[in-house]
C-alpha cells in the first residue's frame, strides 16, 4: 500500500506511511471489535447448548442476533463508578493498557500472504512480547481498585503468565504434534480462559481483578480477552495449521494462482488479490474455530486450583516443550525429507499468494520499487 501511495498517488513518503498506518490500525480495530460482538453471541449460544438451554432467542429474532449490540448499549449507558480508596489514575488507565497490548500484537499478525500491518522478521517474538504486556493492565486494575479480591485476582494472573513455546507444522514430525498441544494449553492459560481463569474465579474472588469496574471500562477488559483469544488462535493456525493455506488448494484448482508469460499485469494483479482473499478467509476460519474450541473447553471443564495451574505450566509444559524442541532439531538432522517421500515438505511452505509461472516455477508478484530505493539507485 505504501508503494502504491508513493508511486501512483505521488504522496510524500512520511504521509504515505501515516495513511497506511491509520488504515491498518482501523482495520485491526474493526477485527477486534467486530470479533468481540460475534464471539459474545457465540459464547452465549454455546454455553446454552452445553447446559441444555437455548441461549439468546428474543433480541433480534429467534437466534438473538442483536444480543451483543444490546449488551453494548447497556454498557455505554451504565454509570462509571470508582471506589473511594482507589488510585484514580491507575484505575482509569488499566483497561486501556490491557486492550492496547492485545491490539498492538495484531500489528505483526499476517492475515494472508503480504496482508499484514507491519512486516517483521521476528513477528512471532514480537507477538509473544507485546501480548505478555496485557498482564500489566490486570495488575494495575487489581492494585488500584482498593479491594482485596481484585488484588488477589491480579496476583494470580501475574503468577499464571508463563513463557510460550512454539514450533511449526502440526504433522511434520511427532515432536511438533506433541508441542502443538502444549501450545494449546499455554494459550488457553495465557488469555485467562477456563479452566485457567484464576484471575476472575467468581466462586472465590467475586469477579477478581475487575470486580470494581463497570460500564465501558469493564467492556475493554473483555474486548482485550476476546481479541487475545482470536490472536493466539490465529498464531496457532500460522505456526501449526498451514496459516492461510486451505486444506483444499482452491486457488490452484481454479487456476487463479497460475500465470503464463502472456498474462497481462492487470490480470496477474487481480489473480494475486483473489488468492490473498482466499488466504484471508482460510486464516479467519481457522482462528474462529480456535476461539470456538476455547469456549467449548470453558463450559466443559471445571476450574483448576492455583497450585494445579502452576504445576501444569512449570512442572509439565516447560520440560515437555524443551524435550520436544530438542527432538524436533534431531528429526530435522536425521530425516530432513520426512518419513514418506513427498510429504516432508510442510504445507505451510506453499504460499497462496505465490503465483506459478511458465513451467510450474513458483514466483512472487513483482512489487514496484519504493521512492527512497529509486533515489538510492541514482545517488552516486
Amino acid at each position: 500500500m505504501v508503494e502504491f501511495l508513493i508511486n501512483s498517488v505521488r504522496l510524500a513518503p512520511w504521509l504515505a506511511w501515516t495513511v497506511a498506518a491509520v488504515v491498518a490500525a482501523v482495520l485491526i480495530l474493526n477485527v477486534i471489535a467486530g470479533g468481540a460482538l460475534v464471539f459474545i453471541w457465540a459464547e452465549r449460544k454455546i454455553a446454552g447448548r452445553i447446559q441444555d438451554r437455548l441461549g439468546p432467542t428474543r433480541t433480534g429474532g429467534r437466534f438473538g442476533w442483536l444480543q451483543s449490540v444490546a449488551d453494548g448499549i447497556k454498557l455505554l449507558a451504565k454509570e462509571d463508578l470508582m471506589p473511594d480508596g482507589a488510585d484514580g489514575l491507575l484505575f482509569r488507565i488499566a483497561p486501556y493498557v490491557s486492550f492496547c497490548a492485545s491490539f498492538c500484537a495484531f500489528i505483526a499478525l499476517p492475515f494472508a500472504f503480504d496482508v499484514v500491518g507491519q512486516r517483521l522478521n521476528v513477528a512471532v517474538f514480537f507477538v509473544v512480547a507485546v501480548l505478555g504486556l496485557e498482564v500489566f493492565g490486570v495488575i494495575l486494575a487489581g492494585y488500584a481498585s482498593a479491594s482485596k479480591w481484585s488484588l488477589f485476582g491480579a496476583m494470580r494472573e501475574a503468577a499464571q503468565v508463563v513463557s510460550w513455546f512454539w514450533n511449526w507444522y502440526l504433522f511434520h514430525d511427532p515432536f511438533t504434534f506433541v508441542i502443538f498441544w502444549v501450545y494449546v494449553t499455554c494459550a488457553v492459560a495465557s488469555v485467562n480462559r477456563a479452566p485457567f481463569d484464576l484471575a476472575e474465579a467468581e466462586s472465590e474472588l467475586v469477579a477478581g481483578f475487575h470486580t470494581e469496574y463497570s460500564g465501558l471500562r469493564w467492556s475493554y477488559f473483555f474486548m482485550a480477552e476476546y481479541g487475545s483469544m482470536f490472536l493466539v488462535s490465529a498464531m496457532a493456525a500460522v505456526l501449526f495449521l498451514g496459516g492461510w493455506n486451505g486444506p483444499i488448494p482452491l486457488a490452484k484448482l481454479t487456476g487463479l494462482s497460475t500465470v503464463s508469460a502472456d498474462t497481462s499485469p492487470f490480470l496477474a494483479g487481480l489473480f494475486g488479490l483473489l488468492v490473498r482473499l482466499l488466504g484471508l478467509v482460510n486464516l479467519l476460519g481457522k482462528a474462529t474455530l480456535g476461539v470456538l474450541v476455547m469456549m467449548w473447553i470453558r463450559w466443559t471443564l471445571p476450574r483448576l486450583r492455583i497450585d494445579q495451574v502452576m504445576t501444569t505450566c512449570l512442572k509439565y509444559c516447560t520440560p515437555i516443550a524443551a524435550v520436544m524442541f530438542a527432538g524436533a532439531m534431531l528429526w530435522q538432522l536425521a530425516l530432513p525429507g520426512g518419513l514418506v517421500a513427498g510429504l516432508g515438505r510442510p504445507a505451510g511452505e506453499i504460499r497462496e499468494g505465490w503465483l506459478e509461472g511458465p513451467g510450474g516455477k513458483v514466483v512472487t508478484p513483482v512489487k514496484p520499487a519504493r521512492a527512497q530505493d529509486k533515489v538510492a539507485q541514482v545517488t552516486p
